[in-house]
């Protein structure tokens, strides 16, 4: 009880969290055919990133254009078991070496790579889900917080670092199938993941799967440490010389964000049937610190809203408006930064409303009420003065 109170101490965070589940587990999957819920599912695998950036960028002032490395890890991994399965020997007696990948055998490779054995077990997968992104997102971090980069240096190294990798998975197309990826997904441990009812199961383990990430980041930020992230942001040096080392927050942040992201590039490979560079680069990575700008960097509920909202507004857009879909996005996000910059989360505060109003008071006359005008109150309190003046 005490950890529920410690989480939420504002009943609205309960109600809004109350809402979103039964937005996501209720509504849509009971008002939504299958292939629109599939989309819907390959949508909130990005929220996974953003929830993320919501701990490293919005509380903790770690900016990171470099998500997508950790997607497409998850991503990979789990997609390299599902093709290993979907490559045994019976299945695949027609190619020059039976047994191994079709990408492989059409670049003339005659056995398995080492590194692509151990994903022949499902548990050392979901294993390598974790771990593989959370050790590079630690050397990464190691490697830049200890060196005191941050900003904008940061966040451009990240950058880099995601087309490295893009090139790299390119490059070595006999490994990791190059630019088309790795395709042709079919089962998981025999189970068959392309039918309708096993879309509607993916679903919701990624939805159950994405609360769970919410409440772990809930967690976080309700403790000490989600304290000392909001003063490392804002007073980093006050932080350090209060005897805490400011590096080693900075890196745990930065590991629990990329396994986030890594829970989610794996759900995206289940229920889309394949992964390839496309979601690794610089693009998904800028795209999912949009989508936590415009649900709200400091909301963890906020940024699943985000991320329905902007991938909605990319498919609408794309389905109805082909040649003007990107200029409408771009319109999308410049109009919730300038009239909401807390993103849509902040529509909720009041603040973000009395902007509104005041934006909005603009484009209305004044009415007449009798023989008098409703003066703005700067106006009227001027008027008064006057007449006080030419009285005395």
């Amino acid at each position: 009880m005490t950890l529920y109170k410690r989480m939420f101490r504002d009943k609205g965070e309960v109600i809004s969290l109350l809402c979103l589940a039964a937005l996501i587990f209720v509504i849509l999957p009971l008002s939504m055919d299958i292939f629109r819920l599939n989309l819907i599912g390959k949508y909130l695998c990005y929220a996974f990133a953003a929830a993320g950036l919501v701990l490293m960028w919005g509380y903790g002032g770690v900016l990171s254009l470099g998500q997508g490395i950790f997607f497409g890890l998850g991503g990979y991994c789990m997609a390299m078991f599902l093709k290993l399965e979907a490559s045994d020997p019976i299945t695949t007696k027609i190619q020059s070496t039976p047994g191994i990948p079709d990408f492989m055998d059409w670049n003339q490779i005659t056995a398995l790579p080492f590194f692509w054995i151990p994903f022949k077990s499902l548990p050392f997968t979901l294993f390598a889900i974790m771990t593989v992104p959370t050790v590079l997102a630690f050397i990464i971090g190691t490697a830049m917080f200890k060196r005191r980069v941050g900003g904008v240096y940061f966040a451009i190294v990240t950058q880099a670092i995601s087309m490295i990798l893009t090139v790299l998975i390119v490059g070595q197309q006999g490994m990791t199938g190059g630019i088309n990826g790795i395709t042709d997904l079919k089962t998981l441990c025999g189970w068959d993941i392309r039918n309708d009812s096993s879309r509607y199961i993916l679903y919701f383990v990624n939805a159950i799967l994405l609360f769970g990430c919410l409440l772990v980041g809930r967690m976080i930020l309700s403790s000490k440490l989600g304290k000392l992230l909001l003063a490392m942001k804002d007073k980093e040096d006050r932080v350090r010389f209060s005897g805490y080392d400011v590096s080693n927050f900075k890196i745990f942040i930065f590991c629990v964000g990329a396994a986030m992201a890594a829970i989610g590039g794996a759900m995206f490979t289940l229920q889309v049937g394949f992964m390839s560079p496309s979601f690794v680069g610089i693009v998904p990575s800028i795209e999912m610190v949009i989508i936590t700008a415009v649900g709200g960097r400091k909301s963890l509920l906020g940024v699943v809203i985000g991320s329905l909202v902007v991938n909605f507004g990319k498919t609408y857009f794309s389905e109805h408006f082909p040649e003007l879909w990107l200029y409408l996005m771009g319109g999308l996000f410049i109009a919730v930064v300038m009239i909401f910059p807390n993103g849509l989360a902040g529509i909720v505060s009041s603040s973000s409303l009395r902007k509104l109003e005041g934006f909005l008071s603009i484009f209305k006359r004044p009415r007449i009420s009798g023989p008098q005008t409703l003066m703005p109150a700067r106006v009227s309190q001027r008027v008064l003065k006057e007449a006080e003046l030419n009285n005395e």
